[in-house]
């Protein structure tokens, strides 16, 4: 039996709201986990109903992972709210990076003791999702060394690697929360804020999929589409409210 996933996208919430609503994900898959392993073992292999996938396109944000360096920032703390963007330091991995309208911020919320107990693997799963939607556009997303998330290749337009993706996770007990964010109609401006992901190299830099395509996408179309690959490359079957 494949693990079922709800998926929902949600718009125009706060980080700290949808934050909120993803420890609660999270503490009730890792609570009902540890239930039934406290039933008999037949009884065990029944199958956890409570996965999420959630897209989000979030207010302007920037957060911190627990492994990035302050001096990422380049606004002093006191000028944020100025900006009119938060700021929170959270648990995944990962350094500085921004949220905001036109970006699919992507939570897999997933019993990975239902799909594979495998960190590395997790997170190429996830390119391998972004990549595969790349490819509709005629874009070849790429993964570099040492460098997770999803990239574009210098071509005959951009002398630069670009980052299209970014992923951060976190885990516990086998249970993921965060995810990935997935540059579409993103404004590229609130990068010139950060040293995004903490990467100072001067032949990578950031992008969008409006910026590759000259082309602005439907935000809910592309969740739609996307949603279809996540549930292909991870072998579950979706529900939907």
């Amino acid at each position: 039996m494949k693990p079922k996933v709800h998926f929902r996208t949600i718009k125009d919430q706060s980080y700290q709201e949808v934050w909120d609503l993803q420890t609660k994900i999270h503490k009730d898959l890792i609570d009902n986990k540890l239930k039934k392993r406290s039933l008999p073992i037949d009884q065990q292999k029944i199958k956890n109903q409570l996965n999420e996938l959630i897209f989000c396109e979030h207010l302007p944000v920037y957060t911190l992972g627990k492994s990035g360096s302050m001096e990422n920032l380049l606004l002093r703390p006191d000028k944020i709210n100025g900006d009119k963007i938060e700021f929170f330091k959270i648990n995944r991995g990962g350094d500085i990076t921004y949220h905001g309208p036109g970006q699919i911020t992507g939570y897999p919320i997933f019993d990975l003791d239902e799909f594979f107990t495998d960190v590395h693997l997790y997170v190429r799963k996830i390119e391998d999702v972004i990549i595969k939607y790349l490819e509709i556009h005629n874009l070849c997303g790429i993964r570099l060394p040492k460098y997770t998330g999803v990239w574009l290749a210098p071509d005959n337009s951009f002398d630069k690697y670009r980052k299209i993706c970014a992923i951060g996770v976190h885990l516990s007990r086998w249970v993921s929360m965060h995810g990935f964010a997935f540059n579409v109609n993103t404004d590229l401006s609130y990068f010139d804020k950060i040293i995004p992901c903490g990467i100072i190299d001067n032949d990578k830099t950031v992008t969008s999929l409006r910026k590759e395509t000259g082309k602005t996408m439907n935000i809910d179309h592309v969740s739609h589409e996307l949603g279809k690959i996540f549930s292909e490359v991870f072998d579950f079957d979706i529900k939907v409210n």
